[in-house]
């Protein structure tokens, strides 16, 4: 009897599988293409870190030449398709190509790119698509576990063939926050240490792995319960802001608000964790507002 529940079940999960690659999208199936190369070209640079060209784009904010080849491998990819679509990339591949263009693709080939330097496995590439100003593809992928994070807008989130939701947790103090360090030249870090020491007190604890779009696909599985940052750019928020709010969450400022994707603040959790962090964090908000170095690990 146990072995038919197992085969029945192993049934359904592949026919679920094959039913959702099946529906997907056609542009998060290019999203998805384009992510997969990426990630074969980055995990072709990390099986030999030491030979390969790294520069300083400022302070403590590295790119290397796998950077740019993800890079460019997503770009191909996507205007191999969408020869018409705008890019909005980190390296700046293909800046202000199609700028008019109602559909605007923006990209992170590597977010944790010294985690990826250093041979820390945190790191991830990260894709969105947004039409007329809201973003409606999304997919987030870690090379290293073969993790592929997706939404489609209105269509739920997805981990592998796997539908995800945010965390339950209903109260601040039983919940794991993730987090990162914005300020590479100093300033205004005395104020961000004293929203970590507010979010210390009132929290379960704090991480800080270093690569923000896989954080907030985190927060869309329910591994975190929350997420906040500033400091950040359009490119290490807008797929993880999809995957969160197709699993049931919550994405703002820190006052709540919905300017965040170019406002580089964000808060993410679940409705009820979302509330109690905006009132934790908004005091902070003016104090940072405009001030935060953009973070491009």
């Amino acid at each position: 009897m146990r072995d038919w529940k197992f085969f029945m079940h192993r049934r359904l999960r592949l026919h679920w599988s094959a039913t959702a690659q099946a529906t997907m999208h056609p542009m998060l199936m290019t999203a998805v293409k384009a992510a997969r190369r990426a990630g074969n070209v980055i995990n072709r640079g990390a099986r030999d870190l030491d030979m390969l060209t790294v520069t300083t784009k400022g302070p403590k904010d590295f790119v290397s030449e796998v950077d740019r080849a993800a890079e460019t491998a997503i770009v191909d990819t996507i205007h191999a398709t969408y020869p018409n679509h705008a890019i909005l990339a980190e390296e700046g591949t293909a800046h202000g190509v199609n700028a008019d263009a109602e559909h605007l693709w923006i990209i992170d080939p590597l977010d944790g790119t010294t985690n990826f330097l250093h041979g820390f496995p945190q790191y991830c590439v990260s894709i969105a698509l947004q039409h007329k100003g809201q973003i409606t593809q999304g997919v987030v992928y870690d090379p290293v576990r073969n993790d592929l994070f997706t939404a489609t807008r209105g269509r739920g989130a997805f981990l592998n063939d796997r539908r995800i939701r945010v965390s339950r947790r209903q109260h601040l103090k039983e919940c794991l926050i993730g987090t990162g360090f914005p300020f590479r030249d100093g300033s205004f870090l005395e104020t961000y240490l004293d929203m970590m020491r507010t979010m210390i007190k009132e929290t379960a604890g704090l991480r800080r792995p270093g690569a923000a779009a896989l954080d907030l696909a985190y927060v869309a599985a329910g591994y975190y319960d929350g997420f906040w940052e500033v400091g950040l750019n359009p490119w290490d928020m807008a797929a993880g802001s999809l995957l969160i709010v197709e699993a049931g969450g919550l994405v703002g400022d820190l006052e709540g608000e919905s300017g965040y994707l170019f406002g580089g603040q964000l808060i993410a959790a679940n409705p009820r964790i979302f509330a109690q962090m905006v009132k934790l964090l908004s005091p902070y908000s003016h104090a940072l507002k405009g001030k935060a170095t953009p973070v491009e690990e």
